[in-house]
């Protein structure tokens, strides 16, 4: 019998080069990753260094230029558009700056219209919604479910992405910046629904420039124009240890040039 891959997601030689400029503009280049599963990833770099392309190629929401990418050890670089889109929906989970919600639903049925759609059947259906439900409890959000989006607060609004995110039971959670936007009681709120997803067992990449933020993750890589330089391991994290591991961070991310 095959073993499962030890690593959730892993690119090889990736490279993202964008055509439409003169001259053509690389923007990743040869970088090797792998992320182990069950690990919180954080990506960080100056702007313009390659983090949200490197997550958009690693997360199928974009296609690489060369090299590959394997999600359990299945290389998305050879699927066509009608298999990438399955996995985007059953295997892939994404958080951005912005909720993108959609006015029309109220925050319980955004977050459960995904999960239905990706349902074979009544049975996986009732699955979906009890599993969203939960989820909803789980972070903070089932009072909140049939309000309107615009009803809600920006933390609420992201801990609700998460939500639509885990609702599909993904392989990897992708949160591209998802403190962007919020102030910074919020940013601990959505901080720490993801720790809460991390403790549970989900597999997290996230692109932050913040590094109370990254932080929170057990690794941290970085980027220089579309390179990965070096990277830091940090472990498990706790509520005692997080000015100390800020700190250190921070010292290491001045070391790099941030």
């Amino acid at each position: 019998m095959a073993q499962a891959p030890t690593a959730a997601l892993e690119c090889r030689d990736l490279a993202k080069t964008y055509y439409s400029t003169d001259p053509p503009s690389e923007v990743v280049s040869g970088i090797d990753l792998a992320v182990r599963r069950g690990e919180f990833l954080a990506v960080m770099g100056a702007s313009g260094s390659g983090k949200s392309t490197l997550l958009y190629n690693l997360s199928g929401m974009d296609r690489p230029t060369g090299g590959r990418v394997l999600l359990e050890g299945r290389d998305l670089t050879t699927l066509d558009d009608r298999e990438m889109s399955r996995v985007r929906l059953t295997r892939v989970g994404l958080v951005f700056q912005h909720a993108y919600f959609l006015r029309t639903l109220n925050v319980r049925d955004n977050i459960l219209l995904p999960a239905l759609k990706a349902a074979q059947g009544r049975r996986q259906a009732a699955d979906a919604a009890a599993r969203v439900d939960a989820l909803m409890e789980r972070f903070g959000i089932a009072h909140v479910g049939r309000h309107g989006i615009t009803q809600v607060s920006g933390g609420q609004l992201q801990r609700a992405s998460i939500c639509r995110a885990l609702a599909c039971e993904p392989s990897v959670l992708f949160a591209d910046e998802p403190t962007g936007a919020l102030n910074s009681g919020m940013t601990k709120e959505v901080m720490d629904a993801l720790t809460d997803a991390h403790t549970g067992g989900a597999t997290i990449v996230m692109v932050t420039h913040d590094p109370a933020c990254a932080a929170r993750a057990d690794r941290v890589v970085f980027l220089r124009d579309g390179r990965l330089v070096d990277s830091r391991e940090f472990g498990a994290w706790s509520e005692e240890e997080s000015r100390r591991r800020e700190d250190d961070l921070v010292t290491w991310l001045r070391e790099q040039g941030f």
